[in-house]
């Protein structure tokens, strides 16, 4: 007999990973940012040329449904509808995702804060992961690195000037090797995830922001040469936690980022779904100035609990499921 049917995290693990979900939203209520519910289900897809959604289909509606590879879109409907500071803990889904550090159904912990930019909501995160962490371990004061400066450090190249084939080459010379017919951002990709990832947040964690423009994703642009995103992502002990943005608030830019987006999944054989005109519509109408963050809770418990994957830290992870 199989004993594919018991849980995948024991049951110490899953009483510490209530425990933390209960210090989550204590966290939050603390601060005042209101818990919200938003659908799983979803007209709009994600158009991320690095993120494939899973659809179905619902009775008597045309089309497909997407589930939500994270609540931003429609938690920015419900910002420029005057909710003020909101937080979400709910489940996501992303295809073609699955390994020690991913599932294709996980637990992400996102949240918006209005009048916050880029290095604001770092300092909350901070704060958020130390206190979710305090029963476990203690975290000395995290650092600040600029993506060109993580890059430089591990990989030995720069990240605003380098061509492609340095880019290649500074992979090989670290044991990475892809055939793939990579971009140049394709490539920074390749050397942020198997060289420089692994290597950040060993001795404290670590802040990585200030990303190519060219990666902005939903994150406004800073001024200045060479231009730079209001972006960051959190990484301790070699796994990235958190990804934020001080958010674009401009919906013809974020239209026109879409379609980029699209451009480049039909470059690469996969067809995305239309943009978000609801998500696009509340942009249009006014999303006030915020910044938000979405971050990994599952890879969070792991963590608290030592443990070297993230089967052991939810119940069922999807070879179980």
């Amino acid at each position: 007999m199989t004993d594919a049917w018991r849980p995948g995290a024991g049951i110490a693990a899953l009483r510490a990973r209530a425990t933390m979900l209960a210090a989550a939203r204590s966290f939050f209520a603390t601060r005042g940012v209101l818990e919200v519910e938003t659908p799983i289900l979803s007209a709009g897809g994600t158009t991320d040329p690095q993120i494939e959604s899973l659809s179905t289909r619902v009775c008597g509606l045309a089309g497909p449904l997407y589930l939500g590879t994270s609540p931003e879109f429609a938690m920015k409907r419900l910002l420029a509808a005057g909710s003020g500071d909101v937080y979400q803990i709910c489940k996501v889904f992303r295809d073609e995702e699955r390994g020690r550090w991913h599932n294709p159904e996980f637990t992400m912990v996102e949240w918006y804060r209005l009048g916050f930019d880029d290095g604001a909501l770092m300092s909350e995160v901070e704060d958020f992961v130390g206190h979710l962490l305090a029963p476990h371990r203690r975290l000395p004061a995290a650092e600040r690195l600029s993506y060109a400066a993580a890059i430089r450090r591990h990989a030995g190249v720069d990240a605003h000037r380098a061509g492609l084939e340095e880019l290649r080459l500074a992979a090989a010379a670290h044991g990475v090797h892809c055939d793939a017919d990579l971009d140049r951002d394709g490539a920074l990709d390749l050397l942020m995830g198997l060289v420089v990832g692994p290597r950040l947040g060993r001795e404290r964690p670590s802040f990585v922001c200030d990303y190519p423009a060219s990666q902005a994703s939903l994150a406004r642009l800073k001024a200045g040469e060479p231009p730079v995103a209001a972006r960051f992502e959190f990484y301790l002990d070699g796994i990235e936690l958190a990804n934020g943005f001080h958010e674009l608030c401009a919906a013809q830019e974020q239209r026109a980022r879409f379609e980029e987006d699209l451009r480049r999944r039909r470059s690469l054989g996969r067809p995305g779904p239309a943009a978000d005109e609801h998500f696009l519509a509340a942009l249009d109408y006014g999303l006030p100035d915020c910044a938000g963050v979405a971050l990994g809770f599952d890879r969070l418990v792991a963590l608290a609990l030592g443990a070297d994957s993230l089967a052991a830290a939810m119940a069922f992870p999807i070879d179980r499921a």
